[in-house]
């Protein structure tokens, strides 16, 4: 792995510290007016989340983590395994669902998710920011009830359960937002 330094610092870097795999969310470049400068940084976990914050001096050295991005096709899920196809060489993967719980919510059969490998280990995957998805149970608005802003919980196709609009009915497609899981429009 490639070594770079701590003034080489940029958002979103993937660094391979020894306590992890760790994106850089935030840095500072810090010149206190006695002692050493260094370098004070936000870090998220990039298997589990978490998020850090951790110090370096100025000039350190650290290895420096190699993320891909590949678009892989979602075939089916089995319990908590989800299997995926390379549309290259049509080889399938087996992802736990620990790795996809992000956008387990989301995924129905031919979409192709963005995972990403740390070498040949899947460390994470997204979706783009909104998917057309069908309402597949959702109560009638009653009449009369027209509050401003009222909403209803509505079942999309995929088990997912969101707030919706009263004018939202069953077979309608809408968009709902993959970062924050709420509607957005009837697409």
């Amino acid at each position: 792995m490639p070594q770079i330094s701590t003034s080489d610092f940029k958002g979103g870097i993937s660094l391979d510290l020894s306590d992890g795999l760790f994106n850089v969310v935030t840095f500072q470049h810090v010149k206190p007016g006695k002692g050493g400068a260094f370098v004070r940084t936000k870090l998220k976990n990039v298997r589990n989340g978490a998020v850090v914050d951790k110090t370096f001096r100025a000039g350190e050295r650290v290895e420096q983590a190699i993320i891909e991005t590949k678009e892989l096709q979602f075939l089916y899920n089995e319990g908590d395994t989800y299997v995926f196809m390379d549309q290259e060489n049509f080889e399938q993967l087996e992802v736990p669902r620990e790795v996809v719980e992000d956008i387990a919510d989301y995924l129905l059969p031919e979409m192709t998710p963005a995972l990403r490998f740390y070498g040949t280990e899947i460390v994470g995957a997204e979706l783009p920011a909104s998917v057309e998805l069908t309402v597949t149970d959702v109560e009638p608005g009653v009449q009369g009830n027209r509050v401003s802003g009222a909403t209803k919980p509505a079942t999309l196709e995929t088990g997912k359960i969101v707030k919706v609009p009263l004018f939202v009915n069953n077979g309608d497609r809408i968009k709902v937002d993959t970062r924050t899981g709420e509607y957005l429009t009837r697409a």
